[in-house]
């Protein structure tokens, strides 16, 4: 193409400014010319023509926030006349660019500059890069285009064939901004130019590309949600439809729009998706089908529980202790347990540390003692002193694996366990559960309850818990577990190793009477219908109840003994038999209530005693009901009548039958030493009786015992009233530890005993027993047998022969 020569001619044309719209070479564009610069830039050009009889001549210059580009566009006013909507207007085309020199004058109001046109030409013919150029943005403007639907305007983009006329030909483009048409024109290079118009293009399409494809998957999404609306509201009215033919009602309550209830619902987003599937099957099942019941009761189930309802803590470490001690007199150790843990998730919750690992560090202790002591109670006094929930789980009896796991949902009839179940009742995910009687869980062919807990009970699995039910993940880490046992052995060791242990071993007498004025009383008074000034219970009437007519670890035979007194009283009242108010001393309990029927043995008359005579010893043992007084007899057969051998009688185990043959092995091996006659032991049966024979017995805490009893037996020495014992034996004489020692003092301090032989590697126990207990009881830690024979026995009358006694 050759080069013009008017390109280095100066111009001088009148400005028409151009306001956000830039004009390339070559397009044709009309103005308004209400506008006063593009009017006087008309009129000017117009003027300025009737002297040079050529079409009127302007310069348009883009002015971008008030300021002129260089750059500016050489127009010719092609006609002047009114625009579409009737306004007057003038109709330009673009010639050629200019670039914009000083100012000067000319005739009329508008602005006159100098300028001078800018080379455009290009090589001719193309280089081959150039006219690939060409074709890369003939081919998007066509595709543009057809997209569009411009194909008139296609035929004419591909008959340009000057590389400067193209790419001034994007000018037309409606998606470049003011920006990129400002950058067009004032590319004086047409290849560069054209190179620009192409970039330009292809980053639109690219946005265009991916704008229809999000387009095309949000009608895809309409259309789907539009259709399945459609298709539900269709479902809906053939719902409706068969109601009505089966005579039912034809409105549907809203509690049944699952899907609703569902969305609107705090579900956690596993949960979430897994109901929203149920629903789905809910809504393609019949109603009459059997399956839309199961999920009907499984969505409520889902939709009841508190999958995000937890409350909070209370961190009053002072509050929590005075609650405990105010509900529960003793059980110290529960109460520093439960301390404990409030100060440690008070720290963590000072420190913001939160959850860790997906756990949130609950607890789980194991309550272990004898019926009465306030296990059950105290599960609610910890709920009260943390500020949470409380629910009881009754696991007594309970054989069936599903009962804790849940039920799979095939079966008629299925339920989720008594766990989900107790997060359920108490509307909360942290609350306080106690699992009551858990030593009570057995074992069939329909599974282990006891296996199914382990998971529950574990601190590092429960925040995964998922019931059969269920078939979604339940939190459990929050939650304050509570065990209670009377029976530590029955416990499986690997549930007993994922809960902490807490011994209750049950109350001195001064407890008691704490705990009966304190609690027993007024909820008993409130019972019988009483006013709290009506009738009073002397502390030594309530000493005498814990004293003599009740024997127990617990209290709840001592809050009976109260109720009867209480109702007695109130008896007597109706009848006119006794006024109100009333104050029971020790000395008005046996014309309400009767006899005491638990008189210490040290308060009977020393000839009654059962230690009065000898071959009868007293031990201490510890069953399910706390710890308790055991007496040995001991007898020995005629050698012309009687068997020879040893003879067990009181429904004893196989430990406490051994425990026998080693005591009396012992004997006879230490006989000399012992000063006993044991020679002719050969030829007469020994025969050892434990009383109370329905009751089973075992253990080997007994040893001593029967060792005092053979040794009673043999010398013909009594055992000390006031003295009882308990300890293994071995065949050489040595005394082994044993358990239960808090448990044992307490039964004989109950029992009115006031010495007590333990073994010698048992006195770190004592620490455990309370201080009263202590003060009240001489304790003797020994190593042998023979310090128990010393301590125990009546000393040998002076002169006495020792000969071995005949069975009467």
């Amino acid at each position: 193409m050759a080069a013009d020569s008017t390109m280095s001619t100066p111009l001088t044309l009148p400005v028409l400014p151009l306001d956000d719209e830039v004009v390339l070479p070559g397009m044709v564009v009309p103005l308004d010319l209400n506008d006063t610069d593009v009017r006087a830039a008309v009129e000017a050009a117009q003027a300025a023509a009737r002297t040079t009889a050529g079409k009127p001549q302007v310069l348009l210059v883009p002015r971008v926030d008030g300021t002129y580009t260089g750059t500016g566009v050489l127009g010719t006013v092609e006609q002047v006349g009114r625009l579409a909507d009737g306004d007057p207007g003038a109709l330009i085309r673009g010639r050629g660019r200019v670039k914009v020199g000083a100012g000067t004058t000319g005739p009329g109001a508008a602005l006159w500059v100098e300028g001078t046109r800018v080379d455009e030409t290009v090589p001719d013919p193309l280089p081959g890069r150039v006219a690939d150029l060409v074709k890369e943005y003939k081919a998007l403007a066509t595709s543009w285009l057809r997209k569009r639907a411009a194909w008139q305007v296609v035929d004419r983009v591909q008959q340009i064939d000057d590389v400067s006329a193209l790419a001034d030909n994007s000018g037309y483009s409606p998606f470049l901004s003011l920006e990129q048409k400002v950058q067009l024109l004032e590319t004086a290079d047409p290849v560069a130019r054209l190179k620009l118009a192409t970039e330009q293009l292809r980053e639109h399409l690219a946005e265009q590309d991916v704008a229809e494809s999000i387009a095309k998957d949000v009608q895809e999404g309409v259309d789907k949600q539009q259709r399945e609306f459609l298709l539900r509201r269709q479902l809906e009215a053939v719902r409706k439809e068969l109601r009505e033919l089966n005579g039912e009602s034809s409105d549907v309550d809203e509690s049944d729009d699952y899907r609703a209830r569902v969305e609107a619902a705090d579900l956690p987003e596993k949960v979430r998706e897994a109901a929203l599937k149920e629903v789905e099957k809910l809504e393609r099942s019949s109603d009459q089908s059997p399956e839309g019941s199961w999920i009907r009761t499984w969505l409520d189930t889902v939709l009841e529980l508190p999958w995000n309802e937890r409350t909070e803590d209370a961190y009053d470490i002072q509050g929590a202790n005075a609650v405990l001690d105010a509900e529960h007199a003793g059980l110290e150790d529960v109460k520093e347990r439960i301390t404990e843990y409030l100060a440690v998730r008070k720290r963590r919750a000072d420190r913001g540390l939160g959850v860790v690992g997906g756990r949130r560090g609950g607890a789980v202790l194991a309550l272990v003692g004898p019926p009465g002591v306030g296990k059950t109670s105290l599960g609610e006094s910890v709920a009260h002193a943390m500020g949470r929930k409380f629910v009881r789980v009754a696991l007594g009896g309970v054989r069936d694996e599903a009962e804790i796991r849940g039920h799979r949902r095939t079966y008629v009839g299925a339920l989720p366990g008594r766990i989900v179940r107790a997060i359920k009742e108490a509307g909360s995910l942290n609350p306080v559960v106690l699992l009551d009687e858990i030593d009570k869980v057995g074992s069939d062919f329909r599974g282990d309850p006891a296996a199914a807990l382990l998971e529950v009970l574990d601190p590092a699995q429960n925040h995964t818990f998922r019931d059969h039910y269920l078939e979604v993940e339940l939190d459990l880490s929050d939650v304050v577990f509570l065990a209670t046992a009377n029976v530590l052995e029955a416990i499986p060791e690997a549930l007993l190793d994922r809960m902490e242990l807490v011994r209750l071993d049950g109350y001195t007498e001064d407890e008691k009477v704490v705990i009966a004025r304190d609690h027993l009383l007024p909820r008993q008074l409130e019972r019988a219908g009483l006013e709290k000034d009506e009738v009073t219970l002397d502390e030594s009437a309530l000493r005498k109840l814990a004293g003599e007519y009740t024997r127990e670890a617990g209290v709840r035979n001592l809050e009976r003994a109260v109720a009867r007194l209480l109702r007695k009283v109130a008896a007597q009242h109706e009848l006119g038999e006794r006024e109100l108010p009333f104050t029971v001393t020790d000395t008005d309990l046996r014309a309400l209530i009767g006899r005491p029927h638990h008189v210490p043995e040290s308060a009977q008359d020393p000839a009654e005693r059962r230690t009065a005579v000898p071959g009868v010893a007293t031990g201490l043992a510890v069953t399910g009901a706390g710890g308790d007084v055991l007496y040995v007899e001991a007898s020995l057969a005629d050698p012309e009548t009687g068997a020879a051998g040893l003879t067990l009688t009181g429904q004893l185990g196989d430990v406490m039958k051994e425990s026998a043959q080693i005591a009396l092995s012992f004997l006879r091996s230490h006989g000399a030493e012992l000063e006993l006659p044991v020679g002719d032991l050969k030829d007469r049966g020994v025969h050892i009786h434990f009383p109370a024979g329905a009751v089973p017995k075992d253990g080997p805490s007994a040893g001593v015992t029967m060792t005092t009893a053979l040794a009673s037996l043999l010398s013909g020495r009594p055992v000390r009233t006031d003295v009882a014992m308990t300890g293994e034996v071995s065949l050489t004489g040595r005394v082994l530890p044993i358990g239960g020692v808090k448990q044992k003092l307490l039964a004989a301090h109950r029992a009115g005993v006031t010495t007590v032989v333990i073994p010698k590697r048992n006195e770190p126990d004592l620490d455990d027993v309370p201080a009263e207990v202590l003060d009240k009881l001489d304790v003797h830690a020994v190593t042998d047998v023979r310090q128990v024979l010393e301590l125990a026995l009546t000393p040998a009358t002076n002169g006495a022969t020792q000969e071995l006694p005949v069975a009467v």
